[in-house]
């Protein structure tokens, strides 16, 4: 079956909430073992509760601890086997103001943005990690990392690093049989976009439904795309920036 994952082990960094939660539980029911990681074990323990199979493995970690994603890494492989999939869900967001943005505002989000997931990618296409058929690595990017965003230039510039790292790594690493590829969302319902929409105001929201012409997306649109990512059935698609938006960059 070209669409499944069975037998598969994925790795999902922010599998604690939101679109990284999904994308472990989709992933589960598509026939993957999954590893999740994510900050807080009890909301790692929720998702796995959630997930299809017995043999999810989780990791409550800092991303940003760099030098300890090695011994995850290695911890897993010894447990699962090597890693066939990767998706990088981790991300947080911050809405300042150029003028208010401090260096250290930038290095938090490119952090956990970006930096970790370029980490987790070189341990993860070592020999020794990487099965003899290759893997297929999902950025999860935004919109806004392409077309900008009044008020969002720290998050946006860590989302527009995913999107050239992705193209560079996708042809740094194809000789090893590894895809790389970019999802790039709208606003999706998830609890940051429900916290985003209580601190803005009813012309704000409006305004954001409005870039949307078939309304804000569910996590599952986002699982659903990078489950075809990480599937067989996208075997030569590599550097691509796929748009799950809802019409949002159409405009």
């Amino acid at each position: 079956m070209i669409y499944s994952l069975e037998s598969l082990n994925i790795l999902i960094t922010g599998a604690s909430s939101g679109i990284g939660r999904q994308c472990a539980i989709s992933c589960s029911k598509m026939g993957a073992r999954v590893i999740l990681i994510g900050l807080e074990a009890d909301k790692l323990q929720e998702t796995v509760s959630q997930m299809d199979g017995s043999d999810h493995i989780y990791f409550a970690q800092d991303i940003t601890e760099y030098e300890k994603l090695d011994s995850i890494i290695k911890e897993s492989v010894e447990k699962t086997g090597p890693i066939h999939g990767f998706i990088h869900s981790a991300g947080i967001e911050m809405s300042r103001p150029l003028k208010i943005l401090k260096p250290e505002n930038f290095e938090k989000v490119i952090a956990v943005n970006a930096i970790a997931a370029f980490e987790i990618v070189r341990i993860l296409s070592k020999i020794k990690n990487l099965p003899a058929e290759g893997a297929s690595y999902v950025l999860i990017s935004s919109v806004m990392g392409d077309l900008g965003d009044i008020g969002n230039v720290a998050y946006c510039s860590s989302k527009g690093a995913l999107l050239s790292a992705g193209k560079a790594m996708a042809l740094e690493l194809a000789p090893k049989k590894i895809r790389v590829n970019c999802v790039l969302p709208g606003v999706v319902e998830t609890e940051m976009s429900k916290q985003l929409f209580l601190t803005i105001s009813e012309e704000s929201r409006n305004s954001i439904l409005k870039m949307h012409p078939l309304g804000l997306g569910k996590p599952e649109d986002i699982a659903n795309a990078c489950i075809f990512l990480l599937s067989g059935a996208s075997r030569w698609i590599t550097g691509t920036n796929f748009y799950i938006d809802g019409g949002y960059s159409a405009h």
